[in-house]
């Protein structure tokens, strides 16, 4: 026996969850690394942990590996070390110790715009991101518009601005670094 809901009462429960409501709210330490890292949509750090949850779990499987197996157990071993170097969610490939300890915060940290702070190429996330979003930077030869992008370590020296971008020539200009060329484009 539930009474009807009135006008006011639908339009303060119309965007809440009733059914998913712990899943939608988050814990403290979620929250505050969606804003650290700016992740403007939660499902991106959702999967973020089950990447390094998964991460975890193969570190931890492989270190339980009997003594019968260890040529496969190296083998995997410098495999997986050399993936999540290349990706940059590592520093060392020296031991699976660094690969139980990957948190999502290290998926967070190869995102575009932490990589764009990183280089110097912006004062802080917030503009960062919204340089991403502008269209104001390209990796390689091609422009990138969503801040979700995951960074490899081979790809991060070709992060730059775009040729037509008004930030690229006011850096330009205060390195005094334009070519007179560029002038009359």
């Amino acid at each position: 026996m539930v009474r009807k809901l009135k006008y006011h009462e639908q339009k303060l429960l119309r965007r809440l969850d009733l059914v998913n409501w712990e899943a939608s709210g988050g814990n403290l330490a979620e929250v505050r690394a969606l804003r650290r890292y700016r992740v403007g949509r939660r499902e991106d750090y959702v999967q973020y942990k089950v990447l390094a949850r998964a991460v975890r779990a193969l570190a931890r499987r492989l270190r339980d590996l009997g003594p019968a197996s260890a040529a496969f157990r190296a083998r995997c071993a410098a495999a997986l070390l050399e993936k999540l170097h290349g990706l940059g969610l590592v520093n060392s490939r020296q031991s699976l110790a660094v690969c139980e300890s990957l948190s999502a915060a290290a998926f967070c940290r190869r995102r575009l715009p932490c990589l764009l702070v990183k280089l110097r190429m912006a004062q802080n996330l917030r503009h960062a991101v919204t340089f991403v979003e502008q269209g104001h930077v390209r990796v390689g030869p091609e422009v990138v518009t969503d801040p979700a992008l995951l960074v490899p370590r081979a790809v991060e020296d070709f992060i730059t601005w775009v040729d037509a971008s008004r930030l690229r020539q006011k850096v330009l200009d205060y390195n005094q670094e334009r070519d007179d060329f560029d002038l009359a484009a």
